[in-house]
C-alpha cells in the first residue's frame, strides 16, 4: 500500500523550526528555512518534516501548546517587521546576545514578547503597515476565526489571572468575555497569529515550488491548560459541574516503563463529536493542512483503543483499556480530507487490530532503524522484513542521533548492526541512511544530526529527562556544511534508488 498523497518513493529530512541557525535566540522562519529549502532541492530531499509548531508553554515541548491550531510566535521572522517600520534594527540587540548553540527559552521570553508588543503598538497605529506584504486583516480572521477567538480569548485571560492555568481562574470567569475580547491582550495575540500564518503560508509558497512537500504533527490529545480544552469542555472527559478532570490519558506498565505512564491529557468524549460529525476535529485538521501538507498523527493506537486513568489517583497502572472511535471516524475523515494526508504514528507495543484499522483506512504507518538490531530475525524494523506500507527513519526526535545510539548501544545490539550490513561501524551514520535509501520503504525520513555525523549532544528530545530538551540547534557552519558536503552525495543516493522525484500529486 502506498499512500494516495505519495507519487513516488522520495526521501526527506527531519529538523524542527526552532532548530534552525539565526542570530535572534531560536530558529525561525527567516533565510536559514529557505536556505534548507534550496539544500533540499540540490539534495534530491522533496519532504521536510518536524514538530508540531504550536505556541508552547511551560516546559517548552511542541506537543504540549496552548492552542493545537495556533502558531509559535517564535517563528516569526524579524526582517519583515523591520522593513514595515514596526520594528527597528537595534531594538532586536538583547536577542542577538542569546546563545547561538541552544535555544535557552528562559531568557528568550524574558526579551521576545516585549519586542513583539512594541510592534504591536505601531501596527495598530497604522493598521495598513502589513497588508501590502501580507494581505488584509480582517480576511485572516474571518477565515481562522473557528481557532483563533478561542485562542486570543484563552490568552487574555490568561494575562488576567497572572499565568494561571485555566482551570485555576474564576468560575464565572466567561461573564466577562466581551471586556476581555475588546481588550489590548486579545488583539495583541491576533496580531501575532496574522503574521505568523502570513510568514509560514510564503514559507509553505516557496517550499512547494522548491518541489518540497511540508510533514507537521500533530497530538491526539490537546494539553490540559489550553484554549483547545478550555473553549469545548462538553468535547472532553470533565466534571459538568466545574470541569475538573475525570478521566485522562496514559499507558500502561510494559516491558520499558513497569509503571506505565501518566500524561494526564484529558480524554475525549468520543460520543460528543460522533454526534456532531466530528466538526471540531475536522477544523483542527483543516488548521494543520493549512500549514503543511501532510500531518503526522501522534499516539495514533489512541482511535482503536486508549488508556483511561483516573485523574485523582495519578496512577497509570490502575487505568483501563476504553474503545476509541476506530474505523467509523476515519470514514468522516476520508470524505473531508480524500487524500488522506496523514500518517500515522504507531510505534511501540501495536497490537494486530491497531495494525488493521490502520490498512483499513488506509494509512502509512512508521518504522525506526533504530529498533531494528535487538537479534530477532522476525523484528518488524529489520530491512528484509519492511514493507511498502511504512515510512523509514533512521530516528526519531525521541531517539539519540545514529551515532549517539550506535556508541552507547550494547555490544550486542553494536554486533548486531555490524553483522547486518557487513560494516566497521565507523560510519554508522551514513551506514544507517544508506540502507534506508534502499529499503522498500516508500518514503525516508533522515534527521539532519545524521547527516553530519553528530552525535548524544545533538539529540533534541529524551523521554522522561524534565530539562535540556528542546534546544538544539543547527550552527551556520553546519549550514554551510550540508550543502557543501552533503548535498551532491544525498542527490547520488536519491537518483540511483529512485527517491528523486518530488513525492506528491498535484
Amino acid at each position: 500500500m502506498v499512500a494516495p498523497w505519495l507519487k513516488s518513493r522520495a526521501a526527506g529530512l527531519f529538523l524542527h523550526m526552532s532548530s534552525l541557525p539565526s542570530n535572534v535566540g531560536v530558529g525561525n522562519l527567516g533565510e536559514s528555512a529557505f536556505s534548507i529549502l534550496e539544500f533540499m532541492n540540490k539534495a534530491g530531499l522533496s519532504f521536510w518534516q518536524m514538530c508540531p509548531v504550536g505556541p508552547t508553554g511551560f516546559g517548552d515541548s511542541p506537543y504540549q501548546v496552548f492552542s493545537s491550531s495556533a502558531g509559535n510566535p517564535y517563528f516569526i521572522d524579524w526582517n519583515p517587521l523591520i522593513g514595515s517600520n514596526l520594528i527597528q534594527e537595534y531594538e532586536l540587540e538583547k536577542l542577538k546576545s542569546l546563545p547561538f548553540e541552544f535555544v535557552d527559552y528562559g531568557l528568550l521570553y524574558e526579551e521576545f514578547f516585549k519586542i513583539l508588543r512594541i510592534a504591536f503598538e505601531r501596527f495598530q497605529k497604522n493598521t495598513n503597515s502589513l497588508e501590502k506584504l501580507y494581505g488584509k486583516y480582517d480576511l485572516f480572521v474571518d477565515k481562522n476565526r473557528s481557532w483563533l477567538e478561542p485562542y486570543c480569548l484563552f490568552q487574555g485571560f490568561k494575562v488576567l489571572y497572572g499565568g494561571k492555568p485555566w482551570w485555576e481562574w474564576p468560575l464565572q470567569h466567561k461573564d466577562i468575555i466581551t471586556d476581555v475580547k475588546n481588550g489590548n491582550d486579545y488583539s495583541f495575540h491576533e496580531f501575532i497569529q496574522f503574521v505568523f500564518r502570513s510568514q509560514w503560508k510564503k514559507f509553505k509558497e516557496h517550499a512547494n515550488n522548491k518541489k518540497v512537500k511540508l510533514i507537521g504533527d500533530l497530538p491526539i490529545y490537546c494539553a490540559p491548560d489550553s484554549s483547545d480544552v478550555w473553549a469545548f469542555p462538553e468535547l472532553f472527559e470533565l466534571n459538568k459541574i466545574d470541569n475538573s478532570f475525570q478521566k485522562v490519558a496514559g499507558v500502561p506498565p510494559d516491558y520499558f516503563n513497569e509503571d506505565g505512564q501518566f500524561w494526564g491529557n484529558p480524554l475525549y468524549e468520543w460520543d460528543e463529536h460522533k454526534k456532531n460529525g466530528y466538526k471540531w476535529w475536522i477544523s483542527r485538521l483543516e488548521a494543520q493542512l493549512d500549514l503543511f501538507d501532510v500531518v503526522r498523527i501522534d499516539h495514533f493506537r489512541g482511535f482503536n483503543n486508549y488508556w483511561s486513568i483516573d485523574s485523582e489517583t495519578k496512577d497509570a497502572k490502575s487505568g483501563t483499556w476504553q474503545k476509541g472511535p476506530g474505523l467509523n471516524f476515519w470514514k468522516v475523515m476520508k470524505e473531508n480530507f480524500p487524500t488522506l494526508p496523514f500518517l500515522a504514528e504507531d510505534l511501540g507495543l501495536i497490537t494486530k487490530e491497531v495494525r488493521q484499522l490502520r490498512e483499513q483506512i488506509p494509512l502509512l504507518g512508521m518504522a525506526v532503524l533504530q529498533f531494528a538490531f535487538d537479534g530477532d530475525p522476525k523484528n518488524l524494523y529489520l530491512p528484509h522484513n519492511l514493507n511498502k506500507s511504512l515510512v523509514l527513519y533512521s530516528g526519531t526526535h525521541d531517539n539519540d542521533t545514529t551515532i549517539g545510539w550506535y556508541k552507547n548501544s550494547s555490544n550486542e545490539i553494536q554486533d548486531n548492526f555490524r553483522s547486518y550490513f557487513n560494516i566497521s561501524g565507523e560510519d554508522a551514520s551514513w551506514d544507517m541512511i544508506r540502507s534506508a535509501y534502499r529499503s522498500v520503504s516508500p518514503l525516508v525520513i533522515t534527521p539532519v544530526q545524521d547527516y553530519l555525523g553528530l552525535g548524544s549532544e545533538a539529540r533534541f528530545n529524551e523521554p522522561g529527562i524534565a530539562e535540556g530538551n528542546w534546544q538544539w540547534r543547527l550552527s551556520f557552519d553546519q549550514l554551510q556544511h550540508l550543502y557543501s558536503n552533503c548535498r551532491s552525495y544525498l542527490h547520488e543516493q536519491a537518483k540511483i534508488t529512485g527517491r528523486i522525484d518530488s513525492g506528491l500529486k498535484s
